[in-house]
């Protein structure tokens, strides 16, 4: 994670969005996508995570949180380093992923202009985070991460988007369990 980017406020709810190294496409598998949502079931479970909000784009994924623990940057920390081990590994032992040498390939390429990178990059490191201080920023933020597949053409309503906890919040059972933002 960037140096440059800090979680100021330890029990601040924040906004949150990283990507896969060079945009790539990596959520358009199901097996992919469900590692990442049992991921942050865990988290929710076991880890501290408080998770308002969040989508799963095919190259980047929004989120909505708190850390109960008072260590957002740790906790995503973890979070990222554990998705990015599962999901290269997954990738290597999926007998069809078509792309498997690509992306693995572009994965080293990425470690490569790293130093502290050593085989693969999965994700970019940077998260940008910005602390929601006000119920407009927070209503701003979560509209941004529900309507990311309507604006990308994906579907016509946020609550259709499967990896998306937009349909929670229009009483549709999401993929991850959710606390209660206000």
């Amino acid at each position: 994670m960037s140096r440059k980017y800090k979680m100021a406020n330890p029990e601040g709810r924040y906004f949150v969005s990283f990507a896969v190294v060079y945009w790539l496409d990596i959520f358009v598998r199901e097996l992919y996508m469900k590692i990442f949502t049992d991921s942050l079931n865990y988290c929710s479970m076991e880890k501290g995570l408080e998770l308002f909000g969040y989508c799963i784009m095919p190259s980047h994924i929004p989120l909505v949180f708190r850390d109960k623990n008072s260590n957002p940057s740790k906790l995503l920390k973890e979070l990222k380093t554990h998705t990015s081990k599962t999901i290269r590994k997954a990738i290597e032992d999926n007998p069809t992923e078509s792309r498997k040498e690509w992306l693995l390939w572009m994965m080293q390429r990425a470690a490569e202009k790293k130093s502290n990178v050593s085989q693969y990059q999965f994700w970019q490191h940077h998260n940008k985070p910005i602390e929601l201080w006000t119920n407009a920023v927070i209503d701003q933020k979560m509209d941004y991460v529900h309507n990311n597949p309507v604006v990308s053409g994906f579907v016509t309503k946020p609550e259709d988007w499967k990896y998306s906890s937009a349909g929670d919040y229009a009483g549709i059972k999401g993929q991850v369990a959710l606390c209660t933002l206000y």
